[in-house]
This record gives C-alpha cells, structure tokens and sequence, in this order.
C-alpha cells in the first residue's frame, strides 16, 4: 500500500520539480519514480548505504534522504542531482512523505489499529467505527499472548514471531516495550485451551533452540469482539506477572489455570499481612527452616500422604511424623488434618506473594 501512496505523491509533485524524483525502500528498490521505466531497478550498494546513513548522501548523480518510522530507516526520497537545491528537495520531500505515511498508518493500518485497542488508546465508542472502516472482522475469536524477553541475542525476537505468524489479515504482531511482544492470534471458535500451550510452546521452543533466545509467554483468555482484546491482554499480563511469584519455572502461563493464585494476586497487601498474623498465632512463618519448608512441601506434592513422601524424602516414617509434630507446635497447625493443610498452603502462598511485591495491573 506504501508504494501506491508514495507513487501518487510523486506523480502530483513532478511537474513542480524540474527533476527525476522517487522513492526506494531498505533493499535499494525502487518503489516510486516520476520516471516510471526507472520503477523496480535495485542497487544493492544503495541498500547498504541506507543502513549506515541517516542523513543526505549522494550516490551515482542522486542525492538520498533516508526517512522511515522504525530505528532505522526505511526508505529513501531521491531527487537527481547533487547540487544545493537537489539536498534541499530532498529534505522537503522526506519531511513530507514521512509525515504523509505516518498519518497513512495510523488512519488505515490494522495492527496500528489492534495496539491502540489493547493499550486503551482508543475512546469505546470509536473502536466499532473503526473497525468497520478497515473492514476488520468484529464478531471474530481471538486471543492475546504476551512474549516476554528473559535473555537474547542479536537476533530480533520480533522479527521470528513475525514469521512464525505471517498472515498479516488474520494475526497481529507488535512490540510494547524493549522486552515486551503482543500476538494477537485469530482462533477457531471452541478452541482446546491446551492447543494455545502448544502454540505458545512452539514460540518458546523456536526461540529458544534455534535462536537461543529465552522467553516466556502469558496468554489471556479467548474473546470475541474487538473491545475485549484489551481484556485479554490485560490477562495475559497478569498471567505472566502471577506466574512470576508463584511458578517461576514455568514459561508458559496460561490466565485460565492460575487458580488460587488469581485470588491471592488481587488481595490488598495490608489484608494478606492480616491473614498471616491470624493463621501463625501462635509462631512467624519464619521460625519455620529451609529442611522443612522443604518437607512441607514434598508432602503437599504427595497430597498429604505420610508414607509416600517419608519414601520420596528417603527418610523413617517415624522421622516425618516428628517433623510434622514439630510443625504443629511452632504454628498450632497439624498438616495432617485437610482443612489445616489447605490454610496452610494458601499462608505460604500469601507469604510468597507478599515477599515478591508484584507489579499490579
């Protein structure tokens, strides 16, 4: 769409500037021109000279300015020439069909569009009416995946989820910070939750073997309809959030299985220092040793059965029953007793979640 809209310009300004006029995009092709036969050549010199240039530059007879909206530029006006006047055209014509593209994007652009939504941007009432000036599907399923960048390279992590996803009508990609990566996937209708763990699992694994690259993916739940993408974004971030304090091995983190955690996430603080003052009345949760909280935990994995973790834990049977009687009398709770063990396990949970002061959204 870019090349139509550069052409367009281009062919209104040529009678108003006495020179060969066009633009090139970052491979060095010629994507514009007042001289149409010229429309297609390629330099592959030029391209390398966009990459290291920022400003005017002159090459074979044409002086250059690169413009574009991303880090580095994208295009470049040229206008035959090498004088004064050919430079000051340049600057003239780079301002303009940058701006020009700017406003292009943001007025016309689907995945302009989508951010806006999920990011708020937007007025409520505006994104209907929007929408159907893009022709975008509003009764559609979707889902939005936060990708998150724990360590990389120099390979661009954006660029290979790009690829992954190149259906551009259907799947929306996009940064929101340096770290931060949105997909906004079109799915079928009564979609397996499982099956978005394994299309995150594929983005995890292509990262990470390939590229070497580590992340971890958030996913919110499925909505339909526009304005509700800003609700599963929103639950993908808290996903990720959430699973940062409570399952910090796990990469991927779906909103729909976070459970009790979910709960604890939303509690005001000064209400979750209560319930441990209430539950530990009789001794701090500090008291308690690293050996066993390790215990207690082992025997939480083996839903509280004494015999399967004293043999998981390669000790007495005896020697668990002693422990679990120690704990009893440092907190007054016996682990043994169900209703015990699940205040228990929600305290080192509101423990854990206080100690990590998560970023709320």
């Amino acid at each position: 769409m870019s090349n139509r809209l550069f052409q367009g310009l281009v062919h209104q300004m040529r009678d108003c500037i006495d020179r060969v006029i066009g633009v090139v995009d970052e491979t060095g092709t010629i994507i514009a021109c007042s001289d149409l036969s010229r429309i297609g050549e390629v330099s592959d010199y030029l391209a390398i000279d966009l990459g290291e240039n920022s400003d005017v530059f002159v090459r074979d007879g044409n002086t250059y300015k690169p413009f574009g909206s991303k880090m580095t530029s994208e295009y470049a006006v040229f206008v035959g020439g090498s004088d004064e006047a050919s430079e000051k055209y340049c600057n003239l014509l780079a301002v303009s069909l940058s701006n020009i593209k700017q406003y292009y994007d943001e007025k016309y652009d689907r995945n302009n569009f989508i951010k806006n939504v999920i990011l708020d941007n937007i007025l409520p009432g505006d994104i209907y009416v929007k929408a159907r000036e893009l022709h975008f599907g509003t009764d559609v399923s979707r889902v939005a995946l936060l990708i998150r960048i724990v360590s990389a390279n120099d390979i661009s992590a954006f660029d290979v989820i790009q690829n992954l996803f190149p259906d551009k009508q259907k799947d929306f990609v996009f940064n929101i910070s340096e770290s931060d990566i949105v997909l906004v996937k079109e799915v079928r209708s009564g979609i397996d939750p499982k099956d978005l763990e394994k299309l995150a699992r594929s983005i995890v694994d292509t990262l990470g073997g390939e590229f070497y690259t580590k992340v971890v993916v958030g996913i919110g739940t499925i909505v339909t309809g526009v304005k509700d993408l800003s609700r599963s974004f929103k639950e993908a971030q808290v996903a990720l959030e959430v699973g940062k304090v409570f399952d910090t091995e796990k990469l991927i983190v779906s909103y729909d299985n976070l459970g009790i955690a979910r709960i604890i996430y939303q509690l005001p603080t000064s209400l979750c220092e209560m319930f441990l003052k209430e539950v530990f009345k009789k001794g701090s949760i500090e008291s308690l040793d690293q050996e066993t909280l390790f215990t207690i935990q082992k025997f939480f994995e083996n839903n509280l059965n004494v015999s399967e973790t004293s043999r998981k834990l390669f000790v007495h049977r005896n020697t668990l029953v002693y422990r679990l009687e120690k704990i009893k009398k440092l907190t007054g709770l016996d682990l043994r007793e169900f209703d015990h063990a699940i205040v228990f396990k929600v305290a080192l949970m509101v423990k854990k979640y206080l100690t990590a002061n998560p970023v709320k959204y």
